[in-house]
């Protein structure tokens, strides 16, 4: 079993004041830190791009979670693994995806294949023992705030149940909606990673709202 990860969504996040903002999350207990690469095309959102996260990298003390939501994830890796421990590409976008996880993995970096609600789970199949992480979204991918889908926690339990049959141990990522309410939900299907935007960065006090959060999820 993996330790339990709590990731705050820097999207969620104050641009203005990223260091402060880096700074706090790292206070109230945050294990990582999510970075979501929006491209307008993979996604109908804009976010930030390499510049963005190499500054983040520089302000923060915990591992970089990039997830990229980009049309090329390819061609767009290189750019990423200076700041990332861990960079995660879409089994829906346009690239030969064994040959991006094992790109990753050669730069020394840990590889995520993340999965949109709508997409079965047969799609990463082939792909889960080459992988660190898989990330199930839990809503559809491109804006934050979203309500979470419960009915992708069926895709949760599947992944969880693959890793056991198959001895793998690849993490189970979520991100959508994520709180103290659905994280437990989550967990209790097999999911260990949790991204949090505005549970986390929303709250008016971070820590307390992390701690409650990581209380469910280890009651489960």
């Amino acid at each position: 079993m993996h330790e339990v990860v709590i990731a705050p969504s820097i999207l969620a996040s104050d641009f203005s004041r990223m260091r402060e903002e880096i700074k706090r999350a790292e206070d109230a207990g945050a294990d990582w830190l999510h970075m979501d690469v929006m491209d307008g095309h993979f996604v109908d959102n804009i976010s930030f791009g390499p510049a963005f996260v190499g500054a983040a990298r520089k302000c923060a003390c915990v591992p970089l979670d990039v997830h990229l939501m980009v049309e090329r994830p390819d061609h767009y890796v290189p750019r990423f693994v200076d700041s990332a421990a861990n960079i995660t590409v879409h089994v829906e976008a346009k690239h030969h995806v064994a040959k991006t996880l094992l790109n990753i993995r050669h730069a020394g970096r840990t590889a995520g294949l993340a999965l949109n609600p709508h997409t079965p789970f047969e799609e990463v199949v082939p792909h889960l023992a080459k992988i660190d992480l898989l990330l199930v979204m839990t809503v559809v991918p491109g804006f934050g705030g979203q309500s979470f889908m419960p009915e992708t926690l069926s895709k949760i339990a599947a992944a969880a149940a693959y890793r056991r049959e198959h001895g793998l141990n690849f993490r189970i990522e979520v991100d959508g909606g994520i709180n103290a309410h659905t994280a437990p939900l989550c967990a209790e299907r097999g999911a260990d990673t949790f991204v949090v935007g505005t549970s986390s960065f929303g709250a008016s006090d971070m820590h307390a709202a992390l701690e409650t959060m990581r209380a469910a999820i280890t009651a489960k």
